[in-house]
């Protein structure tokens, strides 16, 4: 079922399972059905025509996960609409700067949080219509404030509107080189050609039961939103406060027989360490799925030993083409791998090549940087045609998107990933790539988190590493640099270590580099 717009999912599982569960906040277990979602999402396209939103316009979402925010998104996607989703937690001056820079209409916002959002945008001379939206209401509290604001409403045409599959759909803004977000524009085919390549793999029908662990500013929600709702499975909306409690999220996926789970590895290595997963042996997960980050062999092998039914696939890929290679991870994973897996081969959906800097194609075998060309690659970055040039690279064989990520081309069309261009480093004539380091220090069995940052100073670099321990206690740094000297050539070797409980977070559960950086 390939759709020329991402809402037609809904609409068309409405009419075929207008009675199954679509939707469940897995916190207060409140449900809701295909009919519902597409009766109660229609009232928004409605209420935003009132309002005077039109197609192509842009509506910021700035709302805690739940069933409204899913009922708001799609119903801005019925209107014609790009969505424009953001951290409701964060600061309301990055966010007021995000609805500012894309120039959106309307907002939804919850109520709590208008008064800080206004200021903030009034500072940037910006004043969009706030739509507020109050959780003191009760446990609808969309259906309340449309009840409250079309009471004697003009009636409205009631179709959706029909989009072509090049008009913009949602801008996910990420962190910028330059220190503010930018705003990558995704259309309809951006978001369906991946959809489509989802259910080739997953196979789901309506008897599955997805996760929604990513909050919706992040693009492993994609997967988690229209996947499910194209097939008439159901959906568990996980929100932020639950998110954060691994022994609760593991009651979830075992009480509620999740059969579809999708996170990063921090998350699922927060599962598997504290989350008592091995207490339970009656999982239903038939996927467990994880991207955004590496994931640590020896974290990896534990959650296998605790699931071991599932099948287990390493999804990579930037916001700018989400998931553009994947592997799945073998039956049993040798004791003595302490590598990372491959990423490995390319979708279905897109093209890859391994280039230089130059754009010619690296042989085999040797580095170079991942490019990406198909269906799924942006139209761009919002406001930004200078920086949109430079990500691509154009020649006779298409428009390809610069990854950044530098890999090995090895036999079969397996990618290996080797590292950031940006988090590679030189010392002492050295080339050095941080994510090594990690991984090394990965395999000490008192290391349950690590993070490598470099500092240039008049002596040349000097490299640091934050770590978290099993244990909570720091370890001896007599004990830290053997086994450094074990495990790394010389020149390699950190300069620093610093003990730290936990590793700070962003909103997407990566481990937050720049706050790091902010630490020293």
């Amino acid at each position: 079922m390939t759709v020329a717009a991402l809402h037609e999912y809904l609409e068309q599982s409405a009419r075929r399972y207008p009675q199954t569960c679509a939707a469940v906040e897995a916190n207060s277990g409140r449900q809701i059905t295909y009919g519902e979602l597409d009766a109660l999402s229609d009232q928004v396209r409605d209420h935003l025509r009132r309002i005077g939103v039109r197609p192509a316009d842009r509506v910021g979402i700035c709302l805690p996960k739940s069933i409204a925010s899913l009922a708001v998104l799609f119903g801005i996607l019925k209107m014609g609409a790009a969505y424009v989703p953001v951290d409701s937690l964060a600061p309301p001056a990055r966010n007021a700067f995000i609805f500012n820079d894309c120039g959106v209409r309307a907002i939804f916002v919850e109520a709590s949080r208008a008064e800080t959002l206004r200021c903030e945008l009034a500072r940037l001379a910006a004043e969009p219509c706030l739509l507020q939206l109050d959780w003191s209401d009760g446990p609808s509290p969309l259906a309340t404030y449309l009840a409250r604001v079309e009471a004697g409403g003009l009636a409205v045409e009631d179709e959706s509107a029909r989009p072509g599959p090049d008009d913009l759909a949602y801008v996910l803004y990420t962190s910028g080189s330059t220190g503010q977000p930018k705003g990558v524009m995704l259309t309809h085919r951006n978001g369906s050609s991946y959809v489509d390549w989802c259910s080739d793999i997953l196979a789901p029908d309506e008897n599955d039961r997805f996760s929604s662990h990513a909050p919706f500013h992040f693009d492993l929600s994609i997967l988690d939103i229209f996947v499910p709702l194209k097939h008439g499975a159901t959906v568990f909306l996980i929100g932020e406060e639950l998110g954060k409690n691994p022994t609760r999220m593991a009651s979830v996926i075992a009480e509620r027989r999740l059969t579809v789970w999708y996170s990063t590895p921090s998350v699922l290595t927060l599962l598997v360490e504290h989350g008592s997963l091995d207490a339970r042996d009656d999982h239903a997960l038939r996927f467990i799925l994880f991207a955004g980050e590496v994931f640590p062999v020896k974290h990896l092998r534990r959650l296998k030993a605790v699931v071991p039914r599932a099948r287990y696939l390493n999804l990579y890929g930037p916001t700018e083409t989400n998931v553009c290679t994947y592997y799945e991870i073998p039956q049993t994973i040798a004791e003595d791998r302490s590598a990372p897996f491959p990423i490995g081969r390319a979708c279905s959906h897109v093209k890859a090549r391994v280039i230089d800097a130059n754009g010619r194609n690296v042989p085999r075998g040797q580095e170079g940087e991942l490019a990406i060309s198909g269906a799924p690659v942006m139209l761009g970055y919002w406001n930004m045609p200078e920086r949109t040039s430079a990500a691509f690279h154009v020649d006779s064989t298409g428009r390809w998107y610069r990854t950044g990520d530098v890999v090995i081309e090895g036999d079969g069309g397996v990618y290996t990933f080797r590292g950031r261009r940006d988090r590679m480093v030189k010392r002492r004539g050295y080339r050095i790539e941080l994510g090594e380091i990690e991984t090394a220090l990965y395999r000490h069995p008192a290391i349950s988190e690590v993070a490598a940052i470099a500092r240039s100073e008049e002596s040349g670099v000097s490299i640091k590493v934050f770590y978290a321990s099993r244990g909570g206690h720091a370890l001896s740094l007599i004990e830290l640099k053997r086994f450094c000297a074990h495990n790394l050539p010389a020149y390699m070797a950190p300069d620093w270590f610093s003990h730290q409980q936990l590793l700070p977070k962003t909103s997407t559960d990566k481990i937050d580099y720049q706050h790091l950086m902010r630490m020293e």
